[in-house]
């Protein structure tokens, strides 16, 4: 079996947030102590400031991948690119070490997986894939959240 695994880089501690924090998670810590990680932050990888405007998907990430979705900004830039690049980073990552799994921040844009927030910056919820998650899931990636562990 194959040890490796991706592991958002903010539920460990690194501050990679929109608001330039972390959202440390003590269960992701103590996967890191027992599994060989990287850490990624998509959003980083793709080109995007640390910390940033927040950014909401108009859709679910497999959408977003095909152009028919968008991810905006809360001052309405359009960086659907970046989000694209970063998930894209990640999935060369995987494929480079034989990745199986990745355990990402839920909720977020590009990391969140079963559930996202709708676009609409009201903290409204709705059933989706952030951009990486779901290119992930795309090619045979087992992703899960931190609430899954």
């Amino acid at each position: 079996m194959n040890k490796k695994i991706i592991i958002s880089a903010c539920l460990l501690g690194v501050s990679c947030r929109y608001d330039g924090r972390s959202k440390p998670c003590q269960k992701a810590i103590d996967l890191y102590k027992k599994r060989d990680v990287i850490l990624v932050c998509p959003e980083q990888m793709g080109g995007l400031s640390t910390p940033r405007t927040p950014s909401e998907t108009t859709g679910d990430g497999l959408e977003i991948l095909k152009g028919k979705e968008k991810v905006i900004t809360k001052t309405g830039d359009d960086v659907t690119q970046n989000f694209i690049k970063g998930a894209e980073e990640v999935l060369k990552i995987i494929k480079l070490f034989n990745i199986k799994e990745a355990v990402l921040k839920q909720k977020s844009p590009s990391c969140g997986c079963g559930k996202i927030y709708d676009g609409t910056f009201s903290d409204k919820l709705i059933k989706g894939d952030g951009v990486t998650a779901a290119l992930l899931k795309k090619n045979g990636i087992k992703v899960i959240t931190e609430e899954d562990l």
